[in-house]
């Protein structure tokens, strides 16, 4: 599958469409999701082109796997959700049609603030 530039995490990178933001370095941006499932719904994107974790995993840089990933833990300190000074959150994502993702470019949700629930329901 190729990237599509048009997908709306893209377009929001382009800031061609606004969005609530929370942070933002030279690897990462995360924002809240407009379709908020949980009291704290957050999304953590990369700021290079890749589609899903497969596809970071296997072309992303080093530096831009480590930024990636150090960013999910500064948003959800932030957020106050971390397991270091909040009471816990649960990243997910999606990858593919059969992991139900939507938007063809990775994303984690990070979800807080309240008790989740079950992993899989």
């Amino acid at each position: 599958m190729k990237y599509d530039e048009n997908n709306i995490f893209a377009k929001i990178l382009r800031g061609e469409i606004p969005c609530k933001k929370i942070y933002e370095d030279d690897f990462v941006l995360s924002f809240f999701d407009i379709n908020q499932q949980k009291k704290i719904h957050a999304l953590v994107i990369p700021k290079g082109k890749y589609i899903d974790l497969d596809d970071f995993n296997i072309n992303a840089s080093q530096e831009e796997i480590i930024g990636f990933m150090k960013g999910i833990t500064l948003v959800s300190k932030k957020l106050g959700i971390s397991s270091n000074g909040g009471n816990g959150y649960r990243a997910i994502i999606n990858v593919g049609e059969n992991g139900g993702q939507e938007v063809p470019h990775l994303h984690f949700h990070l979800f807080g603030g309240e008790k989740v629930g079950k992993i899989v329901s």
